[in-house]
């Protein structure tokens, strides 16, 4: 008679098992996730200040970068400096001019430059508009444009000063013809220099008998 090999049929787990096996699983996983930091742990580096820019930021090329970057005006001045006055060029100044000490520095040539100054203003008027007078306007303005360089002649501008002096009386001044004609004299006798005491008092007998004609040519033509 055969042996009968008869095996015992295994019996599956409990399922109750295999659902407390899970929650030990993720009570473990709880506690190591959850639980609190020691005391001594280090902090977590902060990284605010990557991700955020400072609040004072700006950005570039924007105004308030431009204005940042404009440096402040200057702050105005309480007084500022008031203009250069302009040269008075007036037959009063001349004629102050003509007076003071001819042995002074500059004495002849600040009173060519006001004797050019008066006379040249002079030719703007209406009934002083000729062309011989235009001419010797050019001429004095051509004579005197160099006064300032060292040793110049002064001659050539008092010779066209009193030049232009007798073209306006000749239009419209006829009773200045005798003064006019002294100045056209005195002029031919000067130097151009002021440094001897007999070339002083020419220069200033010239001005200020040049003086007197400005005076006269100023006021309107009878």
């Amino acid at each position: 008679m055969a042996d009968i090999n008869i095996q015992r049929k295994k019996t599956a787990p409990s399922p109750w098992i295999l659902v407390v096996l899970a929650a030990v699983a993720l009570a473990a996983a709880a506690y190591f996730f959850l639980r609190p930091a020691p005391a001594d742990a280090p902090a977590p580096p902060d990284t605010t200040g990557l991700e955020a820019a400072p609040a004072d930021t700006v950005a570039p090329g924007s105004a308030a970068e431009q204005a940042r970057a404009t440096p402040p005006p200057a702050e105005a001045a309480a007084d500022p400096a008031p203009p250069e006055a302009a040269e008075d060029y007036s037959p009063a100044t001349l004629a102050t001019q003509a007076a003071s000490d001819p042995a002074a520095p500059g004495y002849a040539v600040n009173g060519l430059q006001k004797l050019t100054g008066i006379l040249v203003a002079l030719t703007d008027r209406d009934d002083l508009r000729d062309p011989t007078i235009m001419e010797q306007r050019d001429n004095l303005t051509s004579a005197t444009n160099r006064l300032g360089e060292p040793n110049a002649s002064l001659r050539a501008g008092f010779v066209a000063a009193a030049g232009l002096i007798r073209a306006m009386q000749q239009k419209a001044y006829p009773a200045l013809e005798d003064a006019a004609a002294d100045l056209t004299r005195l002029a031919g006798q000067l130097s151009g220099r002021n440094a001897t005491a007999a070339e002083q008092q020419q220069n200033q007998q010239f001005l200020t008998q040049a003086a007197a004609a400005v005076r006269v040519l100023s006021e309107p033509a009878q």
